[in-house]
This record gives C-alpha cells, sequence and structure tokens, in this order.
C-alpha cells in the first residue's frame, strides 16, 4: 500500500494540558491527536509537530505530519479527526506533502504570541490572559523591544541548559495595544528556545515597571547567563500563533 505524508495545522486550548509533547503522567495535545489518529487508521502511528509548546502554553496554528497507507483524501483528515478529538483541540486544515517534508526541519519562521491586561482581573479570562495588576510603561517596552531584533545569542532568555547553538534570529517584535490595559507582545523569528518568549516578556515586563532600563537589553544579551534577564512571564498568555514554511 502507498504511504502518504499528512501535514495538519491544529488549535487547542493549553490551559487544561501538560503541554503538546506525550510525556509518562499527564494528558497532552499529542497524546490525544495520536488517540484520535490510531481510531482513524486503525494502527499506532506518531506524529511529529513543528516545535512543543510546554503546560498552559496555547496554540492557534501548530502544525504536525504524520504518514499514513489508508486509503482517504487527505482533506478528510480534518473532518475525522474533529469528530474523535475533544472538544479543547481543533484541526483547522490536513493535506498531502512530499515525502521528504517535516513539520519541524523545514519550518522557516514561527510567530509567537504573548496576551497581558493591566486591567481588572477577570476569572472568566485568566487561562487566556496574563494578568498584571501595576500599569507598564508601555513605551519603554517597545524602545526594549527594538534590541531583541536580529541575530544573537539567547543564552540568557531560555532555561535550556543544554550545549546546543543558542543563536536565534528576531525578524519582528512588537507590542500591540488593542486598547487601554490589553496588550499583545508579537514575536517572529527563526525558532525559540525553551521558555525564550516567557523570559523576554518578563524581562519586559521589568522594563515597564522601571525596574530594567531598554538600553540594558543588549547587556543581557551579552552576559548569556539566565540569572541576569527578568522572571519568566506565566504561561496562560503565550500562544503559538502559526509556523510558516518556503512555498513550493
Amino acid at each position: 500500500m502507498q504511504t502518504k505524508r499528512i501535514m495538519c495545522i491544529v488549535k487547542y486550548d493549553g490551559s487544561k494540558f501538560f503541554g503538546y509533547q506525550i510525556q509518562p503522567k499527564g494528558r497532552t495535545v499529542q497524546q490525544e491527536i495520536e488517540r484520535a489518529l490510531k481510531k482513524i487508521c486503525k494502527t499506532e502511528i506518531t506524529t511529529h509537530a513543528a516545535g512543543r509548546t510546554d503546560s498552559g502554553v496555547h496554540a492557534l496554528g501548530q502544525v504536525f505530519h504524520f504518514d499514513s497507507t489508508l486509503e482517504m483524501e487527505a482533506s478528510r483528515y480534518k473532518m475525522a479527526f474533529n469528530s474523535i478529538l475533544p472538544q479543547d483541540i481543533y484541526i483547522m486544515a490536513s493535506k498531502e506533502v512530499d515525502s521528504t517534508w517535516h513539520a519541524r526541519f523545514h519550518a522557516i519562521s514561527k510567530e509567537y504570541h504573548y496576551r497581558l491586561s493591566t486591567n481588572e482581573y477577570d476569572p472568566l479570562t485568566c487561562d487566556y490572559i496574563y494578568y498584571h495588576r501595576q500599569r507598564l510603561n508601555v513605551e519603554k517596552m517597545k524602545e526594549a523591544m527594538t534590541y531583541f531584533l536580529g541575530r544573537h545569542d539567547f543564552t540568557s532568555f531560555t532555561a535550556n541548559m543544554e550545549s546546543i547553538d543558542k543563536q536565534r534570529t528576531i525578524y519582528q517584535s512588537e507590542i500591540i495595544v488593542h486598547d487601554e490595559g490589553n496588550y499583545t507582545f508579537r514575536f517572529v523569528g527563526t525558532g525559540f528556545m525553551k521558555y525564550m518568549v516567557r523570559i523576554m516578556v518578563g524581562t519586559l515586563i521589568q522594563v515597564g515597571l522601571s525596574k530594567i532600563y531598554p538600553e540594558e537589553i543588549p547587556l543581557i544579551l551579552a552576559a548569556k547567563n539566565r540569572n541576569f534577564a527578568g522572571p519568566t512571564a506565566k504561561s496562560e498568555g503565550l500562544y503559538l500563533h502559526s509556523v510558516e514554511y518556503e512555498v513550493k
């Protein structure tokens, strides 16, 4: 039987998951997807995602792929998945891709958003927005974000202590002001390491509180030491917005 490689775009509410990747304990997004895929294909199939999201982190456009010998049009996997998956996961699209294509290794950029509010706490949205109780100097934070642009060693902004290349390129970095007290921090780059966006946001919050000056960001980058950056922002505000690939 012919094997097809299927690519899917998935959206999920991360608040009830212990992250994307399967782990020994705790419910994960990958676990639910592969459980549904087993029902569809009648066999165990491993999926491969563009990246991992941590516990409590959401996705608007996570990407994964898998190989299947099932005689079914690729576009129909969307409906098949969504008839089985729980309500906090939704497949937005499915299509066939080249057999050599890989969701992780062929990604050219990723976009993350972080949602923050300094308005009154709302228990109905607290799993999706980080509520910060103090007012922030947004102009200072915007100034500080410009220092992230370009290629840098982000050792100071990750919890990943492995001996890997920590050079990353940030293409876009901005704060979107929706209305008074509601903000989205937007980052587009080649890739992001463990807690990297959350540490960047946590550091920017310190800038907004005048505990760190914008011009100190280059010094923090140069230090290559996690202790120099700000605290890790909470997970509920973070979204993997999208993953981009070269168009063939």
